[in-house]
């Protein structure tokens, strides 16, 4: 089993910037890719950002060149920076990870493991 933990949301008017971080509690040798998801009101699940355990990283069209993932595998952590936020990123934001390789990363049913997921709330 992975446990992961995230944290870093809240509330912040738009254009402003939140960090999200997920501790797994395993090393991140062991976690083929991880991601973090999120959910709007009324909407469905969506990868944000995808990172491999070999630091190559994919982001949904609507948050490129505004959010980027990162990873520091000391702290078995993926962060993920938020800047320029706008009202419509407002959703529950999700970290996932998946052990072994896996055909399609921006797929929700890829991943085993999911956090409990924390708050973003972004006004205009």
């Amino acid at each position: 089993q992975v446990q992961l933990m995230e944290s870093g949301g809240g509330s912040v008017q738009a254009g402003g910037s939140l960090r999200l971080s997920c501790i797994a509690s395993t090393s991140r040798e062991n976690t083929y890719c991880m991601a973090w998801f999120r959910r709007g009101p009324g909407q469905t699940r969506e990868a944000v950002a995808i990172i491999n355990r070999d630091g190559s990283t994919t982001y949904a069209d609507s948050v490129k060149g505004r959010f980027t993932i990162s990873q520091d595998n000391a702290k078995n952590t993926v962060y993920l920076q938020m800047n320029s936020l706008k009202p419509e990123d407002t959703a529950m934001y999700y970290c996932a990870a998946v052990r072994g390789w896996i055909k399609n990363p921006a797929a929700s049913y890829e991943y085993n493991y999911w956090g409990q997921g924390t708050q973003v709330t972004v006004s205009s």
